[in-house]
C-alpha cells in the first residue's frame, strides 16, 4: 500500500543514543506518580487497619438503627396505632353524635372526653397513645369537646396540640382557639388566632364564618380599618354564604366607627 505524506511534512530527527533527557525525566516522574500513590495507598490501608473496629461498629449501628426502625414499625407503631382507633371508638361515636343531637350535647360531649363502661374517653387515648395518628385525632376532638362544654382553657391546651392533618381542621381548631380566648375575655389573642383560621384554607364554609369573626373581633378593639377590610372580604368573595345577609350593616359599623 502506497504511503503518502502531509503536504510539508518534514521527519523529526529521532535519537537513537537511550540518552535523550525528556525521555528519563518523563520516566522519573511517572515513577514518583505511582510512588505517590502506592504511599497513599498504603497510608489508607494503614488507617483502616487501625480504626476497623470504629469502621464496623458504625456499620453496625446503623444497620442495627435500619432494623430496628422496621421492627418497630412493624412490631410496635402498626399494632398501637390499630390499639389506639379501636380504644377510641365509643368516644368518637358520643363526639359525633354530640355534634348531630344539640339537645343531648353536653352530657356526649363529656362522655366522649371521658369515657363510659370501662372504655377509654378522647383524653385517655390521648394520654395513653401518644404519637400515633389517632391520638391526635383525639386531641383534636376532646379540645372541641371542651370547647362546647364550656370549659376554654382546656378547650385551648388540646387544640394547641393537634397537628393538623388537612387544611380544614386545622381552620376550625384555630377558630376554636379564638372562640376560647373571646369567652376569656381575650380579644387580641382571638383574633389572633381568626386570622390564622381564615388565612388557612380559602373555602366557603370556614373562611367567610371566620372572616366574620375576625371582623367583629376587630371592630371591639377599636380596629375599624382591620374590620372593614374583612367585611369587605365576604361582601366580594362570599356573597352567597349565610354571612353575607347582614354584611352591609356591618361595614357600616365599621365605616361609623
Amino acid at each position: 500500500m502506497a504511503t503518502y505524506k502531509k503536504r510539508g511534512y518534514k521527519a523529526k530527527d529521532v535519537n537513537i543514543d537511550g540518552d535523550d533527557k525528556n525521555f528519563h525525566d518523563g520516566d522519573s516522574t511517572t515513577a514518583e506518580v505511582f510512588n505517590t500513590l502506592d504511599e497513599g495507598a498504603s497510608k489508607t490501608e494503614e488507617w483502616v487497619s487501625k480504626n476497623q473496629n470504629y469502621i464496623l461498629g458504625v456499620i453496625g449501628a446503623i444497620a442495627i438503627g435500619a432494623l430496628g426502625y422496621l421492627a418497630y414499625n412493624q412490631f410496635i407503631a402498626a399494632p398501637k396505632e390499630v390499639e389506639a382507633g379501636n380504644e377510641m371508638f365509643y368516644a368518637m361515636q358520643d363526639f359525633n353524635q354530640a355534634l348531630q343531637n344539640t339537645a343531648a350535647q353536653d352530657s356526649l360531649y363529656t362522655l366522649a372526653l371521658n369515657g363510659r363502661n370501662g372504655k377509654y374517653g378522647l383524653v385517655d387515648v390521648v394520654d395513653n397513645y401518644k404519637g400515633t395518628k389517632n391520638a391526635n385525632l383525639a386531641t383534636y376532638g376532646a379540645g372541641m369537646s371542651y370547647l362546647n362544654i364550656q370549659k376554654y382553657q382546656e378547650a385551648i391546651d388540646f387544640l394547641s396540640d393537634y397537628n393538623a392533618d388537612d387544611v380544614m381542621t386545622g381552620a376550625l381548631a384555630n377558630g376554636g382557639i379564638g372562640d376560647a380566648f373571646m369567652q376569656l375575655n381575650q380579644p387580641e389573642e382571638a383574633l389572633e388566632y381568626y386570622e390564622k383560621a381564615l388565612n388557612a384554607n380559602a373555602n366557603g364554609f370556614t373562611t367567610p364564618m371566620f372572616l366574620q369573626k375576625a371582623g367583629t373581633t376587630a371592630l371591639e378593639l377599636n380596629k375599624a380599618e382591620v374590620a372593614l377590610k374583612y367585611f369587605q372580604r365576604i361582601k366580594d368573595e362570599f356573597s352567597k354564604s349565610s354571612e353575607a345577609n347582614m354584611i352591609d350593616v356591618y361595614i357600616a359599623m365599621a365605616q361609623n366607627k
